[in-house]
Protein backbone atom coordinates (compact mmCIF):
# COMPACT_ATOMS: atom_id res chain seq x y z
CA UNK A 1 0.00 0.00 0.00
CA UNK A 2 1.36 3.35 -0.95
CA UNK A 3 1.62 6.47 1.15
CA UNK A 4 -1.42 8.48 0.17
CA UNK A 5 -3.35 5.48 0.70
CA UNK A 6 -2.70 5.02 4.31
CA UNK A 7 -4.39 5.42 7.64
CA UNK A 8 -5.18 9.13 7.35
CA UNK A 9 -2.73 11.51 9.40
CA UNK A 10 -3.96 12.65 13.18
CA UNK A 11 -6.14 15.61 12.76
CA UNK A 12 -4.11 19.24 13.33
CA UNK A 13 -1.04 17.85 10.73
CA UNK A 14 -0.70 18.82 7.44
CA UNK A 15 -1.66 15.64 5.01
CA UNK A 16 0.87 17.45 2.31
CA UNK A 17 3.35 19.66 3.58
CA UNK A 18 6.41 21.48 2.10
CA UNK A 19 9.33 22.44 4.23
CA UNK A 20 11.68 24.78 3.11
CA UNK A 21 11.42 23.33 -0.32
CA UNK A 22 13.82 25.25 -3.27
CA UNK A 23 14.38 23.70 -6.84
CA UNK A 24 17.07 24.93 -9.09
CA UNK A 25 18.28 23.32 -12.59
CA UNK A 26 20.92 25.05 -13.19
CA UNK A 27 22.67 24.75 -9.57
CA UNK A 28 22.09 29.17 -9.43
CA UNK A 29 18.36 30.47 -10.12
CA UNK A 30 16.12 29.30 -7.99
CA UNK A 31 12.58 28.75 -9.43
CA UNK A 32 10.77 28.00 -6.47
CA UNK A 33 12.15 29.65 -3.12
CA UNK A 34 11.82 28.57 0.55
CA UNK A 35 8.27 26.86 -0.28
CA UNK A 36 6.46 26.73 3.39
CA UNK A 37 3.07 25.36 2.24
CA UNK A 38 0.92 23.01 4.54
CA UNK A 39 -2.24 21.19 2.84
CA UNK A 40 -4.95 19.48 5.28
CA UNK A 41 -6.33 16.68 4.70
CA UNK A 42 -9.69 16.64 2.03
CA UNK A 43 -9.00 20.73 1.02
CA UNK A 44 -9.03 21.46 -2.66
CA UNK A 45 -6.17 23.86 -2.88
CA UNK A 46 -4.89 25.80 -6.03
CA UNK A 47 -1.55 26.87 -6.79
CA UNK A 48 -2.20 29.97 -9.19
CA UNK A 49 -0.14 31.92 -11.07
CA UNK A 50 1.71 33.24 -14.33
CA UNK A 51 3.74 30.96 -16.67
CA UNK A 52 7.45 30.90 -14.64
CA UNK A 53 5.94 30.91 -11.57
CA UNK A 54 7.11 28.07 -9.92
CA UNK A 55 3.87 26.61 -9.44
CA UNK A 56 3.99 23.66 -11.57
CA UNK A 57 7.13 22.85 -10.66
CA UNK A 58 6.57 22.70 -6.93
CA UNK A 59 3.37 19.78 -8.56
CA UNK A 60 6.04 18.01 -10.20
CA UNK A 61 7.95 17.45 -7.09
CA UNK A 62 5.07 16.74 -4.51
CA UNK A 63 4.20 14.15 -7.89
CA UNK A 64 7.84 12.86 -7.66
CA UNK A 65 8.24 13.69 -11.44
CA UNK A 66 11.00 16.32 -9.92
CA UNK A 67 13.27 16.52 -7.00
CA UNK A 68 13.59 18.96 -4.71
CA UNK A 69 17.16 20.73 -4.66
CA UNK A 70 16.67 21.36 -0.91
CA UNK A 71 13.79 20.90 1.78
CA UNK A 72 11.67 18.05 2.55
CA UNK A 73 8.13 17.23 1.26
CA UNK A 74 5.62 14.89 3.40
CA UNK A 75 2.80 13.17 2.48
CA UNK A 76 0.37 11.55 5.75
CA UNK A 77 3.53 12.62 7.92
CA UNK A 78 6.43 11.10 6.20
CA UNK A 79 9.16 12.32 3.76
CA UNK A 80 8.81 11.04 0.14
CA UNK A 81 11.54 13.00 -1.09
CA UNK A 82 13.14 9.91 -1.83
CA UNK A 83 9.84 7.86 -2.63
CA UNK A 84 9.51 6.88 -6.41
CA UNK A 85 6.50 8.41 -8.03
CA UNK A 86 4.26 4.77 -8.80
CA UNK A 87 4.86 4.26 -4.82
CA UNK A 88 3.09 7.74 -3.45
CA UNK A 89 -0.14 6.56 -4.15
CA UNK A 90 -1.61 10.24 -5.91
CA UNK A 91 -3.76 10.72 -8.46
CA UNK A 92 -2.58 12.86 -11.52
CA UNK A 93 -5.02 14.29 -14.35
CA UNK A 94 -3.04 16.27 -16.70
CA UNK A 95 -4.43 18.93 -19.84
CA UNK A 96 -3.48 16.46 -22.53
CA UNK A 97 -5.74 13.59 -21.29
CA UNK A 98 -2.88 10.74 -21.32
CA UNK A 99 -4.96 8.16 -21.65
CA UNK A 100 -4.13 5.15 -24.04
CA UNK A 101 -5.60 5.38 -27.15
CA UNK A 102 -5.35 1.45 -28.23
CA UNK A 103 -7.40 0.72 -24.86
CA UNK A 104 -11.04 1.49 -24.40
CA UNK A 105 -11.98 3.73 -21.63
CA UNK A 106 -13.03 0.84 -18.93
CA UNK A 107 -9.52 -0.30 -20.00
CA UNK A 108 -7.72 2.97 -19.15
CA UNK A 109 -9.59 2.81 -15.94
CA UNK A 110 -8.95 -1.00 -15.05
CA UNK A 111 -4.67 -0.10 -16.12
CA UNK A 112 -3.90 1.85 -12.32
CA UNK A 113 -5.55 -1.36 -11.08
CA UNK A 114 -4.03 -4.29 -12.28
CA UNK A 115 -1.45 -2.72 -11.59
CA UNK A 116 -1.73 -2.89 -8.33
CA UNK A 117 -2.92 -7.10 -8.43
CA UNK A 118 -6.55 -6.25 -7.07
CA UNK A 119 -8.87 -8.94 -8.23
CA UNK A 120 -10.99 -8.87 -11.51
CA UNK A 121 -14.40 -8.73 -9.62
CA UNK A 122 -12.98 -5.56 -7.99
CA UNK A 123 -11.44 -4.30 -10.88
CA UNK A 124 -15.10 -4.47 -12.46
CA UNK A 125 -16.57 -3.08 -9.64
CA UNK A 126 -14.26 -0.27 -9.25
CA UNK A 127 -14.69 0.65 -12.56
CA UNK A 128 -17.90 0.76 -13.05
CA UNK A 129 -18.24 3.48 -9.74
CA UNK A 130 -15.38 5.37 -11.34
CA UNK A 131 -17.75 5.88 -14.92
CA UNK A 132 -20.59 6.34 -13.16
CA UNK A 133 -18.98 8.82 -10.86
CA UNK A 134 -18.48 10.83 -13.96
CA UNK A 135 -21.19 10.16 -15.51
CA UNK A 136 -19.97 7.87 -18.61
CA UNK A 137 -21.51 4.54 -17.22
CA UNK A 138 -22.62 4.05 -21.37
CA UNK A 139 -18.90 4.76 -22.52
CA UNK A 140 -16.86 1.91 -21.13
CA UNK A 141 -16.92 0.06 -24.68
CA UNK A 142 -15.07 3.15 -26.89
CA UNK A 143 -11.55 3.72 -27.35
CA UNK A 144 -10.55 7.90 -25.91
CA UNK A 145 -10.52 9.14 -29.82
CA UNK A 146 -14.87 8.16 -30.12
CA UNK A 147 -15.08 10.80 -27.11
CA UNK A 148 -15.33 13.88 -26.83
CA UNK A 149 -12.92 16.39 -25.24
CA UNK A 150 -15.42 16.85 -22.13
CA UNK A 151 -15.75 13.06 -22.20
CA UNK A 152 -11.97 12.39 -22.36
CA UNK A 153 -11.15 14.57 -19.75
CA UNK A 154 -13.84 12.67 -17.52
CA UNK A 155 -12.34 9.51 -18.15
CA UNK A 156 -9.31 10.98 -17.17
CA UNK A 157 -10.13 11.83 -13.79
CA UNK A 158 -12.17 8.68 -13.47
CA UNK A 159 -8.58 7.51 -13.83
CA UNK A 160 -7.39 9.17 -10.99
CA UNK A 161 -10.08 8.37 -8.81
CA UNK A 162 -10.44 4.61 -9.36
CA UNK A 163 -8.06 3.25 -7.06
CA UNK A 164 -9.09 5.70 -4.00
CA UNK A 165 -6.09 8.02 -4.30
CA UNK A 166 -6.50 10.72 -0.83
CA UNK A 167 -4.79 12.46 -2.86
CA UNK A 168 -5.07 13.62 -6.57
CA UNK A 169 -3.11 16.65 -8.45
CA UNK A 170 -4.17 18.32 -11.75
CA UNK A 171 -1.89 20.11 -13.92
CA UNK A 172 -4.14 22.83 -15.98
CA UNK A 173 -6.51 19.80 -16.58
CA UNK A 174 -9.57 21.99 -18.49
CA UNK A 175 -7.38 24.25 -20.31
CA UNK A 176 -7.49 22.25 -23.72
CA UNK A 177 -11.17 23.09 -23.54
CA UNK A 178 -13.54 25.59 -24.82
CA UNK A 179 -14.95 28.50 -22.70
CA UNK A 180 -18.65 26.58 -21.91
CA UNK A 181 -17.19 23.19 -21.10
CA UNK A 182 -14.31 24.49 -19.39
CA UNK A 183 -17.04 26.27 -17.12
CA UNK A 184 -19.08 22.90 -16.83
CA UNK A 185 -15.99 20.41 -15.82
CA UNK A 186 -14.83 23.22 -13.06
CA UNK A 187 -18.59 22.60 -11.11
CA UNK A 188 -17.87 18.94 -11.72
CA UNK A 189 -14.54 18.50 -10.74
CA UNK A 190 -15.79 20.56 -7.59
CA UNK A 191 -19.14 18.33 -6.90
CA UNK A 192 -16.44 15.32 -7.28
CA UNK A 193 -14.25 16.44 -4.54
CA UNK A 194 -17.05 17.26 -1.94
CA UNK A 195 -18.58 13.97 -2.20
CA UNK A 196 -15.46 12.43 -1.92
CA UNK A 197 -13.30 14.53 0.45
CA UNK A 198 -10.20 14.08 -1.44
CA UNK A 199 -7.48 16.32 -1.36
CA UNK A 200 -6.64 18.06 -4.44
CA UNK A 201 -4.00 20.11 -5.48
CA UNK A 202 -4.57 22.34 -8.85
CA UNK A 203 -2.41 24.32 -10.49
CA UNK A 204 -3.99 26.97 -13.13
CA UNK A 205 -2.75 30.51 -14.57
CA UNK A 206 -6.98 31.73 -14.91
CA UNK A 207 -8.00 33.10 -11.44
CA UNK A 208 -11.43 32.88 -12.71
CA UNK A 209 -11.14 28.87 -12.65
CA UNK A 210 -9.44 28.87 -8.87
CA UNK A 211 -12.17 30.98 -7.85
CA UNK A 212 -14.40 29.18 -8.88
CA UNK A 213 -13.23 25.89 -7.96
CA UNK A 214 -11.23 25.87 -4.53
CA UNK A 215 -10.71 26.51 -0.80
CA UNK A 216 -7.40 27.89 -0.45
CA UNK A 217 -5.64 29.74 -3.29
CA UNK A 218 -1.63 29.92 -3.35
CA UNK A 219 -0.78 33.17 -5.22
CA UNK A 220 2.65 32.32 -7.22
CA UNK A 221 4.73 34.57 -8.54
CA UNK A 222 8.95 34.28 -8.86
CA UNK A 223 9.20 31.00 -6.60
CA UNK A 224 7.31 32.70 -4.03
CA UNK A 225 3.78 32.66 -2.62
CA UNK A 226 2.93 35.63 -2.30
CA UNK A 227 -0.44 35.33 -0.81
CA UNK A 228 -2.30 31.91 0.40
CA UNK A 229 -5.93 32.54 1.36
CA UNK A 230 -9.70 31.70 0.54
CA UNK A 231 -11.05 32.62 -2.68
CA UNK A 232 -12.98 35.78 -1.14
CA UNK A 233 -10.13 36.98 1.04
CA UNK A 234 -7.68 37.13 -2.02
CA UNK A 235 -10.02 39.24 -3.89
CA UNK A 236 -11.80 41.33 -1.26
CA UNK A 237 -8.22 42.10 0.66
CA UNK A 238 -4.96 41.51 -1.57
CA UNK A 239 -1.96 41.62 0.51
CA UNK A 240 0.01 43.43 -2.55
CA UNK A 241 -0.04 44.75 -5.74
CA UNK A 242 0.78 41.83 -7.81
CA UNK A 243 -2.05 40.17 -5.82
CA UNK A 244 -4.74 42.80 -6.66
CA UNK A 245 -3.71 42.91 -10.21
CA UNK A 246 -3.30 39.26 -10.91
CA UNK A 247 -6.86 38.26 -9.22
CA UNK A 248 -9.50 39.49 -10.48
CA UNK A 249 -9.93 43.25 -12.67
CA UNK A 250 -8.72 46.01 -10.60
CA UNK A 251 -7.99 49.82 -11.13
CA UNK A 252 -4.98 51.08 -9.35
CA UNK A 253 -4.12 54.96 -8.36
CA UNK A 254 -0.37 56.19 -7.77
CA UNK A 255 0.49 58.37 -5.23
CA UNK A 256 2.05 59.34 -1.77
CA UNK A 257 1.52 58.68 1.59
CA UNK A 258 0.06 62.01 3.45
CA UNK A 259 -0.74 60.98 6.46
CA UNK A 260 -1.89 57.88 9.19
CA UNK A 261 -4.46 56.78 11.73
CA UNK A 262 -4.93 53.62 12.70
CA UNK A 263 -5.41 51.10 9.63
CA UNK A 264 -6.41 53.99 7.05
CA UNK A 265 -3.75 56.76 5.68
CA UNK A 266 -3.98 59.73 3.65
CA UNK A 267 -2.98 59.46 0.04
CA UNK A 268 -1.78 62.52 -2.54
CA UNK A 269 -2.23 60.96 -5.70
CA UNK A 270 0.15 61.96 -8.64
CA UNK A 271 -2.57 62.89 -11.09
CA UNK A 272 -4.35 64.95 -8.78
CA UNK A 273 -6.43 64.85 -5.85
CA UNK A 274 -6.27 63.04 -2.29
CA UNK A 275 -8.11 59.94 -0.88
CA UNK A 276 -8.26 57.97 2.33
CA UNK A 277 -7.97 54.46 2.07
CA UNK A 278 -6.76 51.55 4.26
CA UNK A 279 -3.44 50.74 5.13
CA UNK A 280 -2.26 47.66 3.87
CA UNK A 281 -0.23 45.98 7.24
CA UNK A 282 3.22 48.04 7.43
CA UNK A 283 3.66 48.40 3.14
CA UNK A 284 3.48 51.77 3.85
CA UNK A 285 4.50 54.85 6.05
CA UNK A 286 4.62 58.73 5.56
CA UNK A 287 6.20 59.99 2.64
CA UNK A 288 6.00 56.37 1.19
CA UNK A 289 4.90 56.13 -2.90
CA UNK A 290 1.71 53.37 -3.07
CA UNK A 291 -0.42 52.15 -5.32
CA UNK A 292 -4.18 52.15 -4.44
CA UNK A 293 -6.20 48.77 -5.57
CA UNK A 294 -9.91 49.36 -6.07
CA UNK A 295 -12.48 46.72 -7.53
CA UNK A 296 -14.26 48.22 -10.41
CA UNK A 297 -17.62 47.18 -8.93
CA UNK A 298 -16.61 49.35 -5.47
CA UNK A 299 -16.98 52.44 -7.60
CA UNK A 300 -19.93 54.45 -7.91
CA UNK A 301 -21.00 57.33 -10.55
CA UNK A 302 -22.47 60.52 -9.28
CA UNK A 303 -23.08 59.42 -5.54
CA UNK A 304 -24.97 60.81 -2.89
CA UNK A 305 -23.79 63.84 -1.11
CA UNK A 306 -22.15 62.72 1.84
CA UNK A 307 -22.64 59.01 0.96
CA UNK A 308 -18.93 58.16 0.20
CA UNK A 309 -15.84 59.89 1.64
CA UNK A 310 -13.68 59.54 -1.36
CA UNK A 311 -15.17 61.55 -4.40
CA UNK A 312 -12.93 62.74 -7.61
CA UNK A 313 -13.76 64.22 -10.78
CA UNK A 314 -13.45 62.13 -13.96
CA UNK A 315 -14.45 62.53 -17.86
CA UNK A 316 -16.12 59.10 -19.53
CA UNK A 317 -13.95 57.65 -22.47
CA UNK A 318 -15.50 54.93 -23.09
CA UNK A 319 -19.12 52.92 -23.00
CA UNK A 320 -19.36 49.19 -23.49
CA UNK A 321 -22.76 47.61 -23.32
CA UNK A 322 -21.96 43.87 -21.67
CA UNK A 323 -25.64 43.07 -20.94
CA UNK A 324 -25.88 42.99 -17.31
CA UNK A 325 -23.83 45.64 -16.65
CA UNK A 326 -22.33 48.60 -18.52
CA UNK A 327 -18.46 48.63 -18.63
CA UNK A 328 -17.80 52.09 -18.28
CA UNK A 329 -13.81 53.79 -18.75
CA UNK A 330 -13.23 57.06 -17.46
CA UNK A 331 -10.09 58.68 -17.01
CA UNK A 332 -9.46 59.72 -13.51
CA UNK A 333 -6.50 61.34 -11.82
CA UNK A 334 -4.04 60.58 -14.47
CA UNK A 335 -5.55 57.30 -14.88
CA UNK A 336 -6.82 56.63 -18.61
CA UNK A 337 -8.03 53.40 -17.66
CA UNK A 338 -10.34 53.52 -14.70
CA UNK A 339 -13.00 50.99 -14.98
CA UNK A 340 -16.14 51.40 -13.37
CA UNK A 341 -19.16 48.49 -13.63
CA UNK A 342 -22.42 50.17 -13.75
CA UNK A 343 -25.34 47.76 -12.91
CA UNK A 344 -27.92 47.92 -15.93
CA UNK A 345 -31.01 48.99 -14.08
CA UNK A 346 -33.76 51.18 -14.77
CA UNK A 347 -32.49 53.57 -12.49
CA UNK A 348 -28.94 54.36 -13.46
CA UNK A 349 -27.27 57.36 -14.27
CA UNK A 350 -27.36 57.55 -18.19
CA UNK A 351 -24.25 57.85 -19.66
CA UNK A 352 -22.78 59.99 -22.33
CA UNK A 353 -19.23 59.74 -23.92
CA UNK A 354 -17.07 62.84 -23.09
CA UNK A 355 -19.38 63.86 -20.43
CA UNK A 356 -18.10 64.98 -16.57
CA UNK A 357 -18.67 63.13 -13.63
CA UNK A 358 -17.88 62.60 -10.45
CA UNK A 359 -17.16 58.82 -9.26
CA UNK A 360 -16.21 57.69 -5.27
CA UNK A 361 -15.95 54.82 -3.32
CA UNK A 362 -15.71 53.62 0.65
CA UNK A 363 -12.53 54.06 2.46
CA UNK A 364 -12.28 50.41 3.49
CA UNK A 365 -12.93 49.35 -0.29
CA UNK A 366 -10.07 51.35 -1.32
CA UNK A 367 -6.43 49.42 -0.02
CA UNK A 368 -2.66 50.85 -0.36
CA UNK A 369 -0.63 48.69 -1.20
CA UNK A 370 3.04 48.34 -2.46
CA UNK A 371 3.97 50.48 -5.62
CA UNK A 372 3.86 49.08 -9.28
Amino acid sequence: MSLAEETPVAPGHAFVAFKNVQKSYDGEILVVKDLNLDIPEGEFLTMLGPSGSGKTTSLMMLAGFEPATHGEIYLAGESINNVPPNKRGIGMVFQNYALFPHMTVAENLAFPLKVRNMGKAEIEEKVNSALAMVELHQMGGRRPAQLSGGQQQRVAVARALVFSPKLILMDEPLGALDKQLREQMQYEIKHIHENLGVTVVYVTHDQAEALTMSDRIAVFEDGIIQQLSTPDDLYERPQNSFVAQFIGENNKLDGTVSALSGDTCIVDLLGGGQVKAAKVGDLVGVGDRTTLSLRPERVEIEPKKGAVPNILEGEIGELIYLGDHIRTRIIVAGNEEFIVKVPNSADHVPLVEGAKVNVGWKTEDCRALDPL
